[in-house]
């Protein structure tokens, strides 16, 4: 677990994400040695996709230990990957967007 995150305040998740999303996009052709968004996007796919499994997995043990603040650190480190992930194959942040908004309308 890395070190928690001081002073947290309550954000718009929306603006959140999209903004995120655009960070993680400009990196895809930043050089892996200075950036390790780009060394997720660039390099093997299972190393991203580990991440991703690895997080799930730390989400759900904070979760067993009913630790607010360590969830909401693990679910962070989640969405980061997942956004990569979905960057890595070509799925935009609108598109996540319209299937969720479809499935529960």
């Amino acid at each position: 677990m890395g070190e928690r995150t001081a002073n947290v305040h309550d954000g718009d998740i929306g603006e959140t994400l999209t903004g995120l999303a655009a960070v993680i996009h400009a990196r895809r052709d930043a050089s892996p040695e200075t950036s390790y968004t780009a060394r997720l996007l660039q390099g093997p796919e299972d190393t991203l996709l580990k991440k991703v499994t690895e997080e799930a997995t730390e989400v759900a043990l904070a979760c067993k230990d009913r630790d607010h603040d360590h969830i909401r650190y693990e679910a962070a480190d989640l969405v980061y990957h997942l956004l990569v992930t979905l960057e890595r194959h070509g799925v935009t942040v609108a598109e996540l967007a319209g299937e969720l908004d479809a499935r529960h309308r």
